[in-house]
């Protein structure tokens, strides 16, 4: 009534001006407000639907400390759904363009030098050790997420990837099958279990993988999850999965998809690892752990080079090659005496890969302990010959686990032998007897009680 007789002695009979601003309080300043109250709240549930990274800076400090724990329980409650639900269903990834698929800016820091694998160095004692490897490649210490240009994907079909055979193992990481992009893709998910350390470990290892740059026979890199929980990588799916289990399945009959194994495949797929080797030395990068089980296959059988993490511990870390009982059947005498790694380490245990790509997955030196193997090598005793295997390969074989480093061949000469053998290779179907008793193989192959067989 007060408003009512305010108007009434202000403003005269008919006189709307007068009257609006009487009542501006009502007509203009509150819808206002509410129009204005509505807009916010509207362009902050899109930055959380579509920008939750905008979303985390504009958000104050005090209300993020004390809402993380209640929304990051809410994303990783899933990771222990019960069975048959699939917590990484429909979830969202960032991708950069379409043609791009790397989250990450890679900095131009590595160097294009090639080492000089023709400069042999020198033998084991009594003469003096060779110069310790002083890599030139530096991983950056963060990944840079790109939150503009994201083209929206998802994961379908998520599914466990269980690994050929599994040990005691107490790693951050699990492995899963899914679809994404019309495609089928490796989902390395970081536990939620996983500490601080253990992240930074994870991102780091995605950034060192964008910053080393594609590869054909290197496992292409298709893009991380890091803005929210449980972290992921992305790589792309090689259908046969490790190569130790190809071989393995190799020596069965009427298996599905096919495995056929012949003296041509090893030579062309050993082309195409000494090329996804030759890329890293030219980085100035060691590999440290060749082998069947480090080396993926695709549907195609095209050989790609994988077991990178201990490139980028050792690089990133500053760290020698760690003391392992189940790398030491694959190692050079020189890193069995504990001396620094070489190019033609990695030549080393190149060969022991001929090795077991000619005998469908055997242990090298399986009839040798660990703790006599340096003694079996100094007595120059070397690989026996595989049955079915011709004068060529076992040549290459013998020459690359030559007790001095001096003696072995550069990776040059390796390629070049690789493709002279593939002209002249059987296609004679390489046969073995018998299935791969697991329990056999890994006491005649070294591994400890403490090991895990992990393919990613």
């Amino acid at each position: 009534m007060s408003s009512l007789s305010d108007s009434d002695s202000r403003c005269q009979h008919g006189d709307t001006i007068c009257e609006i601003r009487v009542y501006e309080q009502e007509v203009i300043v509150v819808p206002i407000l509410l129009l204005a109250s509505f807009l916010v709240t509207l362009v902050f549930i899109l930055l959380l639907r579509f920008c939750p990274e905008k979303v985390d800076r504009i958000r104050p400090q005090s209300s993020k400390s004390a809402f993380r724990p209640q929304q990051s329980r809410r994303v990783l409650s899933g990771i222990d759904a019960p069975p048959g639900i699939n917590v990484l269903e429909h979830e969202s990834i960032a991708l950069d363009v379409a043609n791009s698929y790397s989250t990450f800016h890679p900095p131009n820091t590595y160097s294009s030098k090639s080492l000089g694998l023709s400069v042999d160095p020198p033998s084991l004692p009594p003469n003096p050790p060779p110069e310790p490897f002083k890599p030139s490649f530096t991983p950056i210490v963060q990944p840079r997420e790109l939150p503009r240009q994201r083209l929206p994907e998802s994961f379908n079909l998520v599914t466990p990837l269980p690994a050929a055979f599994s040990l005691r193992s107490d790693s951050a990481v699990s492995l899963y099958r899914a679809r994404m992009d019309n495609r089928n893709v490796v989902l390395r998910v970081l536990n939620d279990s996983a500490d601080a350390t253990e992240r930074h470990n994870f991102l780091c290892f995605a950034s060192f993988l964008a910053q080393l740059g594609p590869h054909p026979f290197l496992p292409e890199l298709l893009g991380v999850v890091s803005l929210r929980a449980p972290l992921v990588t992305v790589v792309e799916e090689l259908e046969n999965r490790d190569l130790l289990s190809f071989l393995w399945r190799c020596r069965q009959e009427h298996v599905d998809p096919p495995c056929e194994m012949t003296e041509r495949r090893i030579f062309t797929m050993a082309t195409q690892v000494a090329s996804a080797l030759e890329f890293l030395h030219s980085k100035d990068l060691l590999h440290g752990n060749i082998r069947a089980r480090n080396v993926l296959v695709s549907k195609e059988f095209t050989a790609k080079l994988w077991g990178l993490h201990g490139v980028y511990t050792r690089k990133s870390q500053q760290t020698t090659q760690r003391d392992d009982p189940s790398m030491k059947k694959w190692q050079a005498p020189e890193l069995l005496a504990k001396r620094s790694a070489s190019p033609s380490s990695d030549i080393w245990s190149f060969g022991v890969l001929l090795y077991e790509m000619a005998t469908l997955g055997e242990a090298p030196f399986a009839e040798i302990l660990v703790n006599e193997l340096m003694q079996f090598h100094q007595r120059g005793k070397s690989l026996k010959k595989p049955s079915h295997c011709s004068n060529t390969l076992y040549s290459l074989i013998k020459s690359c686990c030559q007790w001095k480093e001096t003696d072995r061949p550069s990776l040059a000469e390796v390629t070049r032998k690789l493709s002279s053998g593939e002209k002249s290779a059987s296609d004679k179907l390489i046969k073995a007897s018998g299935t791969v008793n697991i329990e056999q193989y890994l006491q005649e192959a070294g591994y400890g009680e403490t090991n895990s067989y992990t393919v990613f």
